[in-house]
């Protein structure tokens, strides 16, 4: 064999092993992230810090069939929710005047709990508005949801004015007249229902003021190289104190007190985490969301979540962008956090501060 022939086989070979090299070196530069190994010896997850590079924000309004909605505004001279006035009754158990229409029902005698139960309506809803039924305790004075072994001297019942699917029309209206007029006979009770043209307008009004002042933040991460797998979006998350959601790929930050809305939701595709092997699938971004009127601003939910996209996208090598995949600075998230300061004043004013009962009946 000449030497021309044996320098031709070794240069062939170093091509095809360099080949051979590249294309290893790529499947694995662009094959998604995987989870560190557990370590027995690691610290407890720490608290997000904000890194440097600025994170930013995509507001979402909240979509209603059949009723339009406005986009969020930021406004604390808006007019007030109603200009007819308010019931003045005072604020008694979970009913509030101030979102619910309340009928009163009178008794002759006491009811027992067992038996207001057993009239209650089979649905608890007029239309899309919730209904609630509430007894006056015997013994302690206060307004409750019926219970076993208990006794009521008088009963209301009511309806929301308002949710996030719009206004209580009439048809509503007149459903919940059925449904408290049904319960009220099944006690031997009288009910005493206010006029509905009144509180219809009043619920549009309140309608009104829950649209302009509605408002929920996202942040869209998105990976500069390679993409991330599940775990590794999981475990990147839990090292800031999110915990698995009930629905594959959700996941929350909750709040110290159990059963109130995350402070902030975490989601990515539903498919990769539903995958035979999460581990081979693809995630190229993700949404970290925040539902202003149900956290409470006491948790400091924007800052948290500035803090939590900017701890990521430096840990996990992204970058924050809107929902259309524009980069925005830290100085417009500064602007977006003074106007929902504006906003959490205007709700304070209107007694629906983020967070309470009321409003997270309201924005429901």
């Amino acid at each position: 064999m000449s030497s021309l022939t044996v320098a031709l086989a070794i240069l062939g070979g170093l091509v095809l092993a360099g080949l051979v090299a590249y294309n290893t070196w790529m499947s694995r530069r662009n094959a998604p992230r995987q989870p560190d190994a557990p370590d027995a010896d690691a610290p407890a997850p720490v608290a997000s810090r904000l890194g440097d590079d600025g994170p930013v924000l995509h507001v979402e309004p909240h979509p209603t069939p059949g009723n339009a909605r406005h986009e969020p505004l930021f406004d604390p001279d808006l007019p007030a929710p109603t200009a007819l006035p308010v019931p003045s009754a005072e604020r008694r158990g979970g009913l509030d005047p101030l979102i619910d229409v309340i009928a009163p029902v009178s008794l002759d005698g006491l009811v027992s709990g067992d038996a207001a139960l057993a009239a209650m309506p089979a649905t608890r809803r007029a239309g899309s508005k919730p209904v609630a039924v509430e007894g006056l305790n015997e013994h302690t004075g206060e307004w409750e949801q019926p219970a076993p072994g208990q006794r009521y001297g008088a009963f209301q019942i009511g309806v929301q004015l308002a949710n996030r699917t719009g206004a209580l029309n009439e048809i509503e209206y007149s459903e919940f007249v059925v449904k408290a007029q049904a319960f009220a006979d099944a006690i031997n009770g009288a009910p005493e229902f206010p006029e509905m043209l009144d509180e219809v307008a009043r619920a549009r009004e309140l309608d009104q003021f829950a649209s302009a002042h509605d408002a929920q933040l996202g942040f869209v991460l998105r990976a500069r190289h390679a993409a991330w797998s599940p775990g590794y979006v999981q475990q990147n998350a839990a090292r800031l104190g999110f915990v698995q959601g009930i629905i594959p790929g959700r996941m929350m930050l909750p709040t110290a007190e159990a059963g109130l809305p995350p402070i902030i939701g975490l989601s990515f595709d539903t498919q990769a985490a539903l995958a035979d092997d999460p581990a081979q699938s693809a995630i190229r971004e993700l949404t970290l969301s925040l539902d202003v009127p149900q956290v409470d601003r006491n948790e400091r939910p924007f800052e948290r979540m500035r803090e939590t996209a900017a701890t990521l996208a430096r840990e996990m090598d992204g970058v924050v962008t809107d929902g259309d995949g524009q980069l925005l600075r830290e100085e417009t998230m500064d602007v977006i956090g003074g106007d929902l300061e504006q906003l959490y004043d205007t709700l304070d004013l209107r007694d629906l501060p983020a967070g309470s009962p009321l409003a997270r009946r309201l924005f429901s």
